[in-house]
């Protein structure tokens, strides 16, 4: 009878234990919410402030205009093809390095204390704030290599910037890969590089691409470098074409040529005192917000189409 009453106030005390276990998981459901939700509507509250602001130069000729003076006929277009070309030079320079440094990483580099140096610092560097990758830039890029305050520099900064985003993105894709493919890939003859290049590559790209464009989508919204290397506030032209009709039909004129973007843009109309002005500055943070948004979502849709076609 002792033995069955003992069991019975275990029983119970197990009973109360998962009962405050259960309230402890959704009080704590609920902080996770509230903060959720606070961090969602102050970013709605801002965004639906810009673009109320900014609503009436959501206009063509918004785009398709140069800055001016006047705040009536000043326009984006030298910034987005600006923010354009740095985006393909930072492209370009970022993303096949960062790639194949991961793979590297991952599956060719020797597990020892070196490789183990080189993990923490790449995962340090992806966390170094934006400003020290500018005075980085000025001094090797600007005033040792003397590329000049130029789109190749700042594609180049930027592509420093985000390299090691795609190296850790590339390495976390790589991980997730079961040991099992690469077994029956082994199993089967495939070569090391074989197995990385149809097998390890195929299945993680969709974690890479998805690192790839949050890393670019991280990049489009810097200031703080470019402003370092020397970004013109104001700009009335377009460099040179990359594309002439002429052979070998291709220009590298435009990668030597002075720029702007759509955030220094941005930062030159706010630190004007017509309001006129600050009316272009709302619809350039609308603008950026939406693309930046638009580049985020791509990602995950593009992850889960990836993932989804995929069969183990």
């Amino acid at each position: 009878m002792s033995n069955q009453a003992s069991v019975l106030d275990n029983l119970e005390e197990v009973r109360a234990m998962i009962r405050r276990h259960k309230f402890n998981d959704y009080v704590f459901s609920i902080i996770g919410l509230i903060a959720l939700m606070i961090g969602l509507l102050t970013l709605l509250t801002l965004f639906v402030d810009l673009v109320m602001d900014g609503y009436p130069r959501f206009t063509f000729e918004f785009l398709s205009e140069y800055p001016s003076r006047r705040a009536a006929h000043a326009g984006l277009l030298s910034a987005w093809i600006g923010s354009l070309l740095v985006m393909v030079v930072t492209f370009l320079s970022a993303v096949p390095m960062g790639v194949a440094a991961g793979l590297y990483l991952e599956e060719y580099a020797p597990k020892n204390w070196f490789s183990d140096l080189i993990e923490i610092n790449v995962t340090n560097l992806a966390g170094v704030p934006s400003i020290v990758y500018g005075l980085l830039a000025l001094g090797l890029f600007v005033y040792i290599l003397d590329l000049g305050q130029s789109i190749l520099t700042a594609g180049l900064t930027l592509g420093l910037l985000i390299l090691p985003v795609v190296i850790v993105a590339t390495r976390e894709a790589v991980r997730g890969i079961p040991v099992a493919i690469r077994e029956a890939a082994y199993a089967v003859g495939a070569t090391k590089w074989q197995v990385v290049l149809h097998h390890v590559l195929h299945y993680s790209f969709g974690g890479i691409l998805t690192g790839v464009i949050i890393g670019m989508a991280r990049a489009l919204g810097e200031t703080a470098p470019l402003i370092t290397i020397g970004a013109l506030t104001f700009i009335a032209f377009l460099p040179p074409s990359p594309i002439t009709d002429t052979p070998p039909f291709l220009n590298f004129e435009w990668l030597s040529s002075g720029f702007t973007v759509m955030p220094i843009q941005m930062f030159n109309w706010l630190s004007r005192p017509d309001h006129a002005f600050h009316m272009n500055a709302a619809a350039t943070g609308a603008l950026i917000i939406v693309v930046t948004l638009l580049m985020n979502g791509t990602a995950i849709w593009l992850r889960y189409r990836i993932r989804k076609n995929i069969k183990w």
